[in-house]
Formats: C-alpha cells, sequence, structure tokens
C-alpha cells in the first residue's frame, strides 16, 4: 500500500484555480503518478500521485510526496531537444506557493525563449516610441 495519499478534491480545485487565474480560463488537469527517488539516499522509486496539465506548449507536474508537501517542474513538449526545468527548490510545503511558483518561472522562460529583455528601467526605455508611423512614416523621416 502507498503511504502517500491521493490528491484530494481540494488540492486539485486549488491548483485548477491558480491556473484559471493565469490563463483566465479552465485548464483541466489529469491525475497521474510518477515514480520519483524522494531521498538523495533512497535505493528505489517511490510512486507518487500528480497532476499534470498542458498549456502554452509546456507540460507541467506537481507530485505530492507526502501529506501536504509537493515537488513541482515543467517542460517543453514539441521541443527535437526537450528541456526540463525546476523552481531550484527541492519541495514545498505549500501547494499554492508551488504552483504559483511553478507558473511565474515558466512565463518568465517563456519571455527569455522568445527574446523579450527584462531588466529595463524608464531610463533605458527614454526616447523609445518617440516617433510613430503616423509621424514620419515607416523610416521616420518626416514627411
Amino acid at each position: 500500500m502507498n503511504a502517500i495519499p491521493a490528491i484530494d478534491d481540494a488540492e486539485r480545485w486549488a491548483v485548477e484555480s491558480a491556473l484559471r487565474a493565469r490563463y483566465g480560463r479552465r485548464v483541466d488537469t489529469e491525475l497521474a503518478e510518477v515514480e520519483l527517488k524522494l531521498a538523495p539516499q533512497d535505493g528505489y522509486l517511490t510512486a507518487c500521485p500528480t497532476l499534470y496539465w498542458e498549456a502554452r506548449g509546456a507540460a507541467f507536474v506537481i507530485s505530492k510526496v507526502a501529506e501536504g508537501r509537493y515537488r513541482t517542474m515543467f517542460y517543453y513538449l514539441a521541443d527535437f531537444n526537450p528541456e526540463q526545468y525546476g523552481t531550484g527548490r527541492p519541495e514545498y510545503d505549500d501547494l499554492i506557493e508551488c504552483v504559483t511558483t511553478v507558473l511565474r518561472l515558466q512565463a518568465d522562460h517563456e519571455k527569455e525563449r522568445h527574446g523579450v529583455c527584462s531588466g529595463k528601467t524608464a531610463q533605458d526605455l527614454q526616447g523609445f516610441g518617440e516617433l510613430d508611423l503616423d509621424d514620419g512614416g515607416p523610416d521616420g523621416a518626416q514627411a
């Protein structure tokens, strides 16, 4: 018998509510099971109840590793070189913090993948957009 309790309706509702807030629509999760090494010294894998979902080209998992303890990661589905990312934190004891952290990190990673720069200040952007197409045409020359 598995010592890790199943993901209950309240946990699933909490995750799906966070997804609805993030994406502005309902995102269905699927119950799954993954095998994880719960401690580095373990010589065996333990079956862990898991929530799985896909959004914006990425797949996400949150695994329950003990009562009130969770692990999470995301990865990209369509890549020929699959990429897998964690949050830099081995476990969470707060499910909402777990799901919001993985969603935030994936959103940041998605921006980086699309070449969006972060860390710009108002001074860095000063003058940006001053020449509109209506003012000078596509090349900025005044008509």
